[in-house]
């Protein structure tokens, strides 16, 4: 006999709800981000409105409630007024018996609702303008004996072109009504101590209270997201990822440390020791290797893949953009005492032909390339570690495709980023994370000073000089153009004025460049000291031009506070001092001035990383949006940190005690993690 799935009702369709046809389901969709009752369900309210106020027009009129204050009063129809000329609106004039007010519609198909004598319950927002009290478009306008029509409290969902709120009322009233009794997955013991109520009793007092909601049901919400993720993350890590040990002599690695001139610092071996215990263990290594800037990243990288080589295997690093792969190339085949293969679109046919016939019999066991590597044309003999550098930039598909390439394929993901200890939970619990610490005095100090936008004339002397001296400069631009938004320094109008004072020695370089030219131009500037180049935020990771001393920062309030860690690791990189120069605002609000205040006084980039989280929110996590949280519905991992560690070691202890999930309190997890989809991302979470 078939049981029923428990969770059906909440997976079924939005156009399944009683009054809900197809039009409005589909604008639902929209906003609920899906088409299922889970979906709007999990669409939590921007705010609430509190129409609980129900004073007389007379209190209203002396002033007793303030102007602007929501009201609902209990009126009767005196009069509908015509409008007095075609641009203006029709009043309606009411009366509750203490005094007068007047409805202001612009829309006439309202006033068939408030004919003349009608006694009428009207919720809105309350203005007094000349002496006169106005109800503006009201929000409700009801007859009097039906006071059930207007909530007391009426959340405020968003909405989009054609929805209106009634109709997610009435929807959400009908998915509340189909919420199956579901089995508690939290432990009792919590539930008592925080005073959360039931799942189902939480979404009710979130999507249809009688009073503002207690913070006790939202934090419910998050907990059960926070908890599915931690879950998920945690039986990930304890599931067995079929690997192969790769062991080597080390005759490999001696041999590129000797070229490098130096040993390792501390952290890069102890770093190396955890990804060779991986290699040891017979599990498929799945690490990210998040380190500050300067901290020797790449170094621990070819040491990684070394190791594959010395294990008789081959190793691919595969990053971005073709700039930063030819950088690697010229670095790896430098310290490597193996053959490296280069492989980006731009390559020569010959060279592409023999670098793909080397991989492809194994008398190349490294490579070094773009998304070229994992095109179909490339087969390698045996991959065995894929190395994926600011792996952020690369889909989830790309990356597979790389690891699919091999045999129980090792992955290390390597980003420059530092990365909030709130989103490594959040985002990254399947990977073992290892963190990279640049030791002190291993570059040369970068000094950060502010500078207020009037003092750019004497900023732009000051470059005058650097150049004058030699020095290579950096002058970096929120945007590419002008645009309405014109108070923004853009990097085309810089270039201009600073090409009118430098001539020559200045270049550009932004995204929207063909790449050849840009790299032209990054390519000149490389090449001889004492140029200039104005850039976007192309120059944020991956360039590593060792003459570079300078860096001017416009604007630099709107930037993050880790994109300018980044951006400011770009000077100072070959032992000599670098100097970075923010320019702000001339009143910068006080939030901003913070911010700046914190990266002129610290250099670490993970302190940086979590005050910036705190201040701004996670964004996209290392993407193209700057601030927010997504990916989540019901909690916000930067408000909610406390919630989320507290998930975190909860999720341990159960993979711990109960791996198999097969306890009662298993088998309603089992829901928990179908309920918040968290099964379904295995497969992307296995890329990294």
């Amino acid at each position: 006999m078939t049981v029923p799935d428990p969770l059906a009702p909440l997976f079924a369709p939005l156009s399944r709800l009683p009054g809900i046809g197809a039009a409005t389901s589909a604008r639902l969709a929209r906003v609920a981000e899906g088409e299922r009752l889970r979906d709007l369900l999990f669409t939590l309210p921007l705010a609430y409105t509190d129409r609980s106020l129900r004073p007389s027009l007379h209190a209203l009129l002396t002033g007793a409630v303030p102007p602007g204050a929501v009201a609902t009063v209990t009126v009767e129809v005196v009069r509908q007024e015509a409008p007095a000329g075609p641009r203006q609106p029709w009043r309606v004039l009411v009366t509750d018996g203490t005094g007068f007010a007047e409805i202001v519609l612009f829309h006439p198909a309202r006033l068939a609702a408030m004919p003349p004598r009608a006694r009428l319950l009207v919720s809105g927002r309350v203005e007094l303008f000349d002496g006169r009290l106005r109800f503006p478009h009201p929000d409700h306008v009801v007859p009097a004996d039906r006071p059930a029509a207007i909530p007391p409290i009426e959340p405020q969902w968003p909405l989009t072109a054609g929805l209106w709120p009634r109709q997610v009322a009435r929807a959400m009233q009908g998915a509340l009504a189909a919420v199956p009794a579901l089995p508690e997955w939290h432990d009792p013991t919590l539930l008592r101590r925080r005073a959360w109520p039931g799942f189902a009793g939480a979404l009710r007092l979130v999507q249809a209270p009688d009073e503002i909601p207690p913070p006790t049901a939202r934090e419910r919400l998050a907990y059960d997201e926070l908890l599915a993720s931690q879950l998920a993350f945690a039986l990930l890590r304890r599931r067995k990822r079929p690997g192969r040990v790769l062991a080597g002599d080390g005759r490999l690695r001696d041999a590129a440390l000797a070229t490098f001139g130096h040993p390792l610092h501390s952290d890069q071996a102890r770093v190396l020791a955890e990804i060779d215990a991986d290699f040891a263990s017979g599990r498929r290594m799945m690490r990210l290797l998040q380190g500050d800037v300067g901290a020797g990243k790449t170094l621990v990288a070819l040491l990684a893949m070394l190791r594959a080589a010395e294990a008789g295997s081959q190793a691919a690093l595969m990053v971005p953009t073709e700039l930063l792969a030819r950088q690697h190339h010229r670095t790896l085949a430098r310290l490597a005492p193996v053959p490296v293969a280069l492989l980006t679109g731009t390559l020569a046919a010959a060279e592409a032909r023999a670098a793909r016939a080397g991989l492809a019999d194994g008398s190349i066991p490294l490579a070094v390339g773009t998304h070229a590597l994992f095109q179909k044309s490339v087969a390698f003999h045996d991959l065995a570690l894929a190395v994926i550098d600011e792996q952020h930039r690369f889909g989830v598909n790309q990356r597979l495709s790389l690891r699919a390439k091999g045999r129980a394929t090792h992955v290390l993901a390597m980003t420059a980023t530092p990365i909030p200890r709130t989103l490594l939970l959040a985002e990254w619990g399947e990977m073992e994370v290892s963190r990279l610490i640049r030791p002190p005095g291993r570059r040369g100090e970068v000094r950060t000073t502010l500078h207020a936008a009037a003092t750019l004339p004497a900023v732009i002397e000051g470059v005058a000089r650097m150049l004058a001296r030699g020095a290579s400069i950096f002058w970096v631009c929120p945007q590419v153009a002008e645009s309405e938004a014109g108070d923004i320094a853009a990097a085309e109008a810089r270039f201009a004025i600073l090409s009118a004072r430098f001539g020559a020695a200045v270049g550009l370089a932004h995204g929207r460049m063909d790449p050849a030219a840009r790299e032209a131009a990054l390519a000149a500037f490389a090449a001889s000291p004492g140029r200039l180049l104005v850039a976007t935020t192309v120059i944020e990771v991956g360039i590593d031009i060792a003459a570079a001393s300078v860096m001017v920062i416009d604007h630099a309030e709107r930037f993050g506070l880790a994109q300018i860690h980044q951006l400011r690791g770009r000077v100072g990189r070959a032992g000599q001092p670098g100097f970075c120069l923010l320019l702000h605002e001339d009143v910068p609000t006080a939030a901003a001035r913070e911010r700046l205040v914190l990266l002129r006084d610290c250099d670490d980039g993970f302190a940086i990383a979590d005050a910036d989280f705190r201040l701004r929110g996670g964004g996209e996590l290392l993407g193209t949006r700057q601030s927010g949280t997504p990916g989540w519905r019901l909690a916000d991992p930067g408000r909610d940190e406390g919630l989320l560690f507290m998930a975190n070691q909860d999720a341990a202890l159960i993979a711990e005690k109960d791996p198999a999930l097969a306890s009662p309190r298993g088998e309603a997890l089992r829901l928990l993690l179908r309920l918040f989809e968290r099964r379904a991302a295995a497969t992307s979470l296995a890329a990294g």
